[in-house]
């Protein structure tokens, strides 16, 4: 049972230290270059990882709690920035893509 509180506690942060890497790196990144990569704006992605990451901090990933509800999207969220915006938002801005 120790063992499960540890993982859990690890899932925890760590989850929410990729949803605050998510929110920086969306708050660093140039307007235009959501445009030029086809997703949505730089307000709506800061909104959605901000809110995530806080949503990761404020709710434990317990399997027997009610606030799992919010931490799973809110996990996701950050996950879809991370593995499919950020690399497209590299890839532009380096001149991978016509703008």
């Amino acid at each position: 049972m120790l063992v499960a509180i540890w993982i859990l506690t690890v899932i925890h942060w760590g989850s929410a230290l990729a949803g605050l890497f998510a929110f920086v790196h969306a708050l660093l990144q140039r307007a235009d270059a959501y445009s030029a990569a086809d997703r949505k704006t730089k307000p709506i992605w800061m909104l959605i990882t901000g809110g995530a990451t806080l949503a990761m901090v404020l709710f434990y990933p317990d399997p027997y709690s009610p606030g799992l509800i919010f931490w799973v999207p809110a996990a996701a969220a950050s996950m879809v920035y991370l593995v499919d915006v950020r690399p497209k938002l590299i890839e532009v801005q380096r001149g991978g893509s016509t703008w």
